[in-house]
Protein backbone atom coordinates (compact mmCIF):
# COMPACT_ATOMS: atom_id res chain seq x y z
CA UNK A 1 0.00 0.00 0.00
CA UNK A 2 0.90 3.56 -0.73
CA UNK A 3 1.12 4.53 3.08
CA UNK A 4 3.14 1.77 4.28
CA UNK A 5 6.33 3.55 1.60
CA UNK A 6 8.68 5.73 3.03
CA UNK A 7 9.92 8.19 1.06
CA UNK A 8 13.27 10.28 2.09
CA UNK A 9 12.43 13.76 2.20
CA UNK A 10 13.35 17.28 2.76
CA UNK A 11 11.86 21.17 2.48
CA UNK A 12 14.29 23.78 0.55
CA UNK A 13 14.66 26.98 -1.78
CA UNK A 14 15.70 25.85 -5.63
CA UNK A 15 18.78 28.15 -7.21
CA UNK A 16 18.74 29.63 -10.54
CA UNK A 17 20.12 28.17 -13.49
CA UNK A 18 22.76 30.83 -14.01
CA UNK A 19 23.79 30.57 -10.04
CA UNK A 20 24.07 26.79 -10.52
CA UNK A 21 26.22 27.05 -13.52
CA UNK A 22 28.29 29.73 -11.48
CA UNK A 23 29.08 27.45 -9.16
CA UNK A 24 29.31 24.36 -11.38
CA UNK A 25 32.59 26.29 -12.24
CA UNK A 26 33.82 26.48 -9.29
CA UNK A 27 33.59 22.77 -8.65
CA UNK A 28 35.24 21.86 -11.86
CA UNK A 29 38.03 24.69 -10.97
CA UNK A 30 38.77 22.66 -7.49
CA UNK A 31 38.41 19.09 -9.45
CA UNK A 32 40.91 19.72 -12.32
CA UNK A 33 43.28 20.83 -9.65
CA UNK A 34 43.28 18.43 -7.29
CA UNK A 35 42.03 15.06 -9.33
CA UNK A 36 43.82 13.16 -6.23
CA UNK A 37 40.77 14.24 -3.64
CA UNK A 38 38.33 11.72 -3.02
CA UNK A 39 35.33 13.58 -2.28
CA UNK A 40 31.68 13.37 -3.53
CA UNK A 41 30.60 16.31 -5.72
CA UNK A 42 27.65 18.00 -5.63
CA UNK A 43 26.09 17.79 -9.29
CA UNK A 44 24.31 21.05 -10.89
CA UNK A 45 20.83 19.43 -10.96
CA UNK A 46 21.11 19.18 -6.94
CA UNK A 47 22.36 22.19 -6.05
CA UNK A 48 19.31 24.04 -3.77
CA UNK A 49 19.62 25.83 -0.26
CA UNK A 50 18.25 23.34 2.53
CA UNK A 51 15.37 24.82 4.45
CA UNK A 52 14.32 21.26 6.64
CA UNK A 53 15.75 18.03 6.35
CA UNK A 54 13.14 15.28 7.21
CA UNK A 55 14.66 12.08 6.55
CA UNK A 56 12.27 9.10 6.23
CA UNK A 57 8.35 10.21 6.01
CA UNK A 58 5.59 7.50 5.32
CA UNK A 59 3.97 8.31 1.94
CA UNK A 60 0.72 8.82 3.78
CA UNK A 61 2.02 11.97 5.70
CA UNK A 62 3.42 13.76 2.19
CA UNK A 63 -0.37 15.64 2.04
CA UNK A 64 0.07 17.41 5.70
CA UNK A 65 3.67 18.08 4.99
CA UNK A 66 2.33 19.84 1.96
CA UNK A 67 -0.34 21.18 3.91
CA UNK A 68 2.75 22.12 6.59
CA UNK A 69 4.76 23.86 3.79
CA UNK A 70 1.77 25.99 2.20
CA UNK A 71 1.06 27.32 5.75
CA UNK A 72 4.76 28.25 6.29
CA UNK A 73 5.12 29.67 2.85
CA UNK A 74 2.19 32.31 2.77
CA UNK A 75 3.27 33.94 5.44
CA UNK A 76 6.70 34.86 4.02
CA UNK A 77 6.74 37.92 1.42
CA UNK A 78 8.97 37.14 -1.69
CA UNK A 79 12.70 38.28 -0.78
CA UNK A 80 16.31 37.76 -2.13
CA UNK A 81 19.28 36.05 -1.22
CA UNK A 82 22.92 36.85 -1.55
CA UNK A 83 25.49 34.11 -3.09
CA UNK A 84 28.82 34.85 -1.92
CA UNK A 85 32.09 33.88 0.06
CA UNK A 86 33.14 30.06 0.91
CA UNK A 87 34.63 27.85 3.41
CA UNK A 88 34.62 24.45 5.27
CA UNK A 89 33.21 22.45 7.97
CA UNK A 90 34.85 22.02 10.34
CA UNK A 91 36.37 25.67 10.36
CA UNK A 92 39.47 24.24 11.46
CA UNK A 93 41.52 21.16 11.22
CA UNK A 94 40.39 18.33 8.60
CA UNK A 95 37.97 20.11 6.59
CA UNK A 96 35.02 17.58 5.88
CA UNK A 97 32.95 19.74 4.04
CA UNK A 98 33.32 22.73 1.44
CA UNK A 99 30.79 25.34 1.61
CA UNK A 100 29.69 28.13 -0.04
CA UNK A 101 28.44 30.99 1.66
CA UNK A 102 24.21 32.20 1.34
CA UNK A 103 22.51 34.93 3.42
CA UNK A 104 19.59 37.46 3.19
CA UNK A 105 20.53 40.02 0.69
CA UNK A 106 18.71 43.14 2.24
CA UNK A 107 21.04 42.51 5.55
CA UNK A 108 19.93 45.83 7.34
CA UNK A 109 16.22 44.72 6.91
CA UNK A 110 14.82 44.38 10.31
CA UNK A 111 12.55 41.41 8.52
CA UNK A 112 14.85 38.73 7.85
CA UNK A 113 12.93 36.73 4.82
CA UNK A 114 15.23 33.69 5.03
CA UNK A 115 15.02 33.00 8.71
CA UNK A 116 11.47 33.61 9.01
CA UNK A 117 11.23 31.75 6.32
CA UNK A 118 12.93 28.59 8.33
CA UNK A 119 11.30 29.78 11.33
CA UNK A 120 8.19 29.39 9.88
CA UNK A 121 8.84 26.22 8.43
CA UNK A 122 10.14 24.89 12.08
CA UNK A 123 6.55 25.92 13.72
CA UNK A 124 4.58 24.48 10.74
CA UNK A 125 6.36 21.08 10.98
CA UNK A 126 6.24 20.63 14.50
CA UNK A 127 2.57 22.03 14.64
CA UNK A 128 2.06 18.71 12.10
CA UNK A 129 3.73 16.30 14.67
CA UNK A 130 7.15 16.74 12.98
CA UNK A 131 10.16 17.09 15.25
CA UNK A 132 12.20 20.01 15.47
CA UNK A 133 15.68 20.79 14.49
CA UNK A 134 17.40 21.62 17.87
CA UNK A 135 20.71 22.96 16.18
CA UNK A 136 20.65 26.62 15.01
CA UNK A 137 20.48 26.79 11.62
CA UNK A 138 23.31 28.04 9.36
CA UNK A 139 22.21 28.47 5.51
CA UNK A 140 25.15 27.34 3.19
CA UNK A 141 25.04 25.65 0.00
CA UNK A 142 27.26 22.02 0.08
CA UNK A 143 29.55 21.62 -2.56
CA UNK A 144 31.79 19.07 -1.40
CA UNK A 145 31.92 16.48 1.14
CA UNK A 146 35.19 14.98 1.35
CA UNK A 147 35.98 11.27 1.70
CA UNK A 148 39.79 11.32 3.15
CA UNK A 149 41.90 13.76 4.53
CA UNK A 150 44.80 13.02 2.23
CA UNK A 151 45.40 16.55 0.60
CA UNK A 152 42.13 18.02 1.93
CA UNK A 153 43.73 21.06 3.40
CA UNK A 154 44.75 22.24 -0.01
CA UNK A 155 41.98 21.66 -1.39
CA UNK A 156 39.75 23.66 1.43
CA UNK A 157 42.59 26.48 1.15
CA UNK A 158 42.04 26.85 -2.69
CA UNK A 159 38.36 26.60 -2.52
CA UNK A 160 38.39 29.56 0.36
CA UNK A 161 40.64 31.59 -2.37
CA UNK A 162 39.35 31.82 -5.21
CA UNK A 163 36.89 34.78 -5.34
CA UNK A 164 32.82 33.70 -5.73
CA UNK A 165 31.57 37.29 -6.59
CA UNK A 166 28.68 38.13 -4.65
CA UNK A 167 25.20 37.38 -6.99
CA UNK A 168 21.91 37.98 -5.81
CA UNK A 169 18.40 36.06 -6.71
CA UNK A 170 14.92 36.35 -5.72
CA UNK A 171 13.32 33.55 -3.85
CA UNK A 172 9.68 32.92 -4.67
CA UNK A 173 8.56 29.38 -3.48
CA UNK A 174 9.76 26.52 -2.02
CA UNK A 175 9.96 22.91 -2.51
CA UNK A 176 9.47 19.41 -0.55
CA UNK A 177 11.54 17.44 -2.11
CA UNK A 178 11.93 13.28 -2.43
CA UNK A 179 15.62 11.96 -2.03
CA UNK A 180 16.40 8.66 -4.02
CA UNK A 181 19.94 7.50 -2.99
CA UNK A 182 22.11 5.41 -5.27
CA UNK A 183 25.46 4.63 -6.81
CA UNK A 184 25.18 7.16 -9.16
CA UNK A 185 24.13 9.67 -7.02
CA UNK A 186 20.91 10.83 -5.19
CA UNK A 187 18.13 11.67 -7.20
CA UNK A 188 16.09 14.70 -6.45
CA UNK A 189 12.00 14.54 -7.25
CA UNK A 190 9.79 17.62 -6.70
CA UNK A 191 6.55 16.29 -4.55
CA UNK A 192 5.32 20.30 -4.09
CA UNK A 193 5.98 23.36 -4.79
CA UNK A 194 4.57 26.00 -2.52
CA UNK A 195 4.73 29.75 -3.59
CA UNK A 196 5.85 32.34 -0.79
CA UNK A 197 3.09 34.98 -0.14
CA UNK A 198 0.63 33.18 -1.10
CA UNK A 199 -1.65 30.22 -0.52
CA UNK A 200 -2.57 28.50 -3.74
CA UNK A 201 -0.31 24.97 -4.63
CA UNK A 202 1.76 24.72 -7.66
CA UNK A 203 1.95 21.03 -7.84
Amino acid sequence: MAGDEIYRTFIAIELPPDIRHRITEHIVQLRTAFPQVRASWSRAHNLHLTLKFLGDIPVSRIPSLSDACDEAARQIAPFELLVKGSGTFPPHGKPKVLWIGIEDAAASSRSKGLLSLHSALEDQCAAAGLAREPRAYHPHLTIARLREAKDSRPLAEQHKQIDFAPQTFAVTEIVLFRSELSSQGSKHTALARRALGDSRARN
